[in-house]
């Protein structure tokens, strides 16, 4: 079957809409940050870089480690723009542009997240360094796909029941890293995590200026959810969507996170840069760790 023009959207030199990539020009191996500014802190490291291109807030960067052939990429803020980054990664790979048809064998990308995040368990020290096992996404996004074959529906439900979630939000949603790029980066400078994807950055995080919140203690449900010993431990906005989307693609996905708050101490990071850099610097490590 031919993807229609309207379907999978090309600019018209046939890089893909969004992303404004070629599919030569992407590698199997793809670092993705939120922030635009953050691509360059990560290429830094690069030996040679072949490939810069950028479009709004999608800005990447592939070139080489060594023999190690790396697409740093950003994504913006939360899980709709994580929709058009992940589906539209695919489509370089396992899509041909010029038929407009899918391709009977499939790249698998590894697609791994360096990001910031704020801790809600009063043990994750600031600067500290997470690795996201487990995703609960509490935006809609996996609901629009064929998902329930991907999630976790008892944590899910255990979840619904501790927090007496309300029927106007969204159902949550619970997601796995990929266990294999999980056992490549551990070691002891990672801790374990169970992160929550909020829909924003304030009120669904439970942070109040002016505007008076409908759960005030939303956080501490969060923070004490326990299911057979596993704690909901940091909050963000990108994870259970990479999560999802990269299952339902047959992609390998993780999600590195840099603690730069502690949301129960009220701490934030004095020197978020220094911190963040040394978890790009970690993520390199493993990276090219052959």
């Amino acid at each position: 079957m031919n993807l229609s023009a309207s379907e999978l959207v090309l600019n018209p030199d046939k890089s893909v809409y969004h992303l404004n990539l070629l599919p030569e020009e992407l590698a199997e191996t793809v670092i993705t940050v939120g922030d635009p500014d953050r691509v360059p802190l990560v290429s830094q490291y690069f030996d040679s870089i072949e490939v810069k291109k950028n479009k709004r807030e999608f800005h990447s960067h592939t070139g080489r480690i060594g023999q190690k052939r790396i697409t740093v990429l950003s994504t913006g803020i939360g899980t709709d723009n994580i929709d058009i980054v992940l589906n539209e990664l695919d489509a370089l790979v396992n899509i041909d542009f010029d038929s407009r048809s899918v391709k009977t064998t499939k790249i698998v990308l590894d697609i791994i997240r360096i990001g910031t995040s704020g801790a809600i368990q009063p043990h994750i020290p600031i600067h500290s360094y997470l690795m996201s096992e487990y995703a609960i996404g509490l935006d809609s996004l996996l609901h629009f796909y064929d998902s329930q074959h991907v999630q976790h529906p008892e944590i899910q439900q255990a979840f619904l029941s501790h927090t007496n979630w309300l029927k106007d939000k969204s159902t949550p949603y619970v997601v796995e890293c990929d266990r294999e790029l999980a056992q490549k980066f551990a070691s002891k400078q990672l801790l374990p995590g169970f992160t929550a994807t909020n829909v924003g950055f304030y009120g669904p995080q439970g942070r109040v200026l002016r505007l008076p919140l409908q759960d005030k203690a939303i956080n501490d449900k969060l923070a004490s959810f326990n299911y057979q010993g596993m704690q909901i431990t940091n909050l963000e906005m990108e994870t259970a969507g990479i999560y999802g989307l990269a299952k339902l693609l047959g992609h390998r996905a993780l999600s590195l996170n840099c603690i730069l708050a502690n949301r129960c101490n009220g701490e934030f990071s004095t020197n978020p840069e220094k911190a963040t850099q040394g978890l790009i610097a970690y993520a390199l490590e493993r990276i090219t760790d052959n």
